[in-house]
């Protein structure tokens, strides 16, 4: 076992793979620069080449596009946005191409392009710098798309995912980046991609609480609080969000009869109400002790003052008022 934190187990994933797989190349926006990708691809473009490791000019979509070119003819590059909210100028590319090309083209194109988007929340950065949208890539069929949450899956799920021949959006959160664990050696060979789900973190018997993310760890930070108080919960992550499992989630509610889902994202069509939703659909109504409810972002911008931050972003505490409402419930 090692001990790391969750930015160098990424970089351990990029170490793995521009080692082993000479298809494999990173581009995108200051990636030479801790100050855009924090630890998690120090000194990468120093080991392994400034060709392999390209700090590309600012140009999300020139960027994303000629890596899916790429994809097409057997490489399997890796873009990295620094910030997810400038995804936005590389929809189409993403969207109406990577998506669709293996649909389209009836399972004879397969671009095996990983997308890294990388939430930057936090630090007065306003509105433009701030935002999750994950949800917004889940409603798409065709890109996969994962949000690790432990230091393990941190580099796992970035091997899996560049290992995988579908287009995948691997979503990291900076907010996770100093988070320490210990892990496991790579396994041999890795594990692909389409076999992780979500992953039952903790077991028990009266509330079930579901994150992705960062948000998983808000999860267990409240299932330990409420632990103090003798209360016993299951803690779901959810890890790959499309496509979406939530089997476990179900099987977990017809137990403890109680759900809880945090997101990082906005309320409205987000994930948060997703699975909620089809845990409504599995558990029978007589299974349900009180209502599921969710903890999401207010629906407006994100502000740029520390203080309205505080408001703005959900905190434990916060969370844990609403289990403890949860399990008022009759």
């Amino acid at each position: 076992m090692t001990t790391t934190t969750y930015g160098d187990a990424i970089r351990l994933g990029f170490d793995y793979l521009l080692s082993r797989h000479p298809e494999v190349f990173v581009m995108g926006q200051g990636l030479w620069s801790p100050w855009y990708v924090g630890n998690s691809m120090t000194d990468l473009e120093k080991k392994f080449g400034t060709d392999r490791v390209i700090d590309t000019p600012v140009s999300e979509s020139a960027c994303t596009g000629a890596a899916i070119g790429a994809s097409l003819y057997g490489y399997r590059p890796i873009v990295v946005h620094p910030r997810m909210d400038f995804m936005l100028y590389c929809m189409d590319a993403i969207v109406n191409q990577a998506a669709k090309w293996s649909s389209t083209f009836g399972g004879q194109a397969h671009p095996a392009v990983t997308i890294r988007g990388v939430i930057n929340r936090g630090g007065e950065q306003g509105s433009q710098h701030s935002q999750a949208l994950h949800a917004w890539f889940a409603h798409i069929p065709g890109l996969r798309v994962v949000m690790p949450a432990t230091v393990a899956d941190a580099r796992d799920m970035l091997i899996a995912a560049v290992l995988c021949d579908d287009p995948v959006l691997y979503i990291d959160d900076r907010w996770l980046y100093g988070r320490t664990a210990e892990i496991a050696p790579i396994a041999t060979p890795p594990l692909p991609l389409h076999l992780m789900g979500p992953a039952l973190l903790e077991s028990g018997t009266d509330l079930t609480l579901v994150g992705a993310s960062y948000t998983t760890t808000q999860c267990l930070e409240v299932a330990d609080a409420l632990r103090q108080q003798g209360v016993s919960c299951d803690v779901i992550d959810l890890r790959v969000i499309n496509p979406l499992d939530c089997g476990l989630v179900a099987r977990s509610v017809e137990k403890t009869g109680r759900l809880l889902v945090v997101d990082g994202g906005w309320s409205t069509c987000g994930l948060a109400g997703e699975v909620i939703a089809q845990a409504a659909e599995r558990v029978p109504l007589g299974a349900w002790k009180s209502s599921p409810r969710r903890v999401t972002l207010p629906d407006a911008p994100a502000p740029s003052a520390g203080n309205l931050e505080d408001a703005y972003y959900p905190q434990a505490s916060g969370i844990e008022a609403i289990a403890r409402a949860c399990l008022a419930a009759c």
